[in-house]
């Protein structure tokens, strides 16, 4: 387990829910990787994201899909591409990343709670 933080401190992850809306390889990154548009609403627009996801998912299984991204880190750019978001995920015990996502459909842009 990492140090405490306060709720304060969480409050300033800004998590959000938003639905792939395309997905391709990324044969330039140095890693296995699909670079993502990510659908946040109306309030956050469209965001990129690349996302080391290649053993669990293919380009056709994402579109669609809702996922779960910081919204609020600085875009970084990786190789070619931007990346605006933080796609989220977990490590399975071969330490391939499996996504975080919400059970049931929600609307885009709403906030993790």
């Amino acid at each position: 387990m990492t140090e405490e933080i306060t709720y304060g401190d969480f409050e300033r992850v800004d998590i959000r829910v938003g639905t792939v809306i395309e997905a391709e390889t990324f044969p330039e990154a140095r890693k296995p990787a699909y670079k993502l548009r990510i659908d946040f609403g109306p309030e956050i627009g469209v965001k990129r994201s690349s996302a080391q996801i290649t053993v669990h998912y293919t380009p056709e299984t994402l579109v669609g899909r809702q996922v779960l991204a910081v919204v609020n880190f600085p875009p970084r750019q990786i190789g070619p591409v931007r990346s605006e978001v933080l796609t989220l995920g977990f490590e399975d015990e071969a330490g391939a990343i499996v996504l975080a996502a919400v059970m049931q459909p929600v609307p885009n842009g709403k906030k993790l709670m």
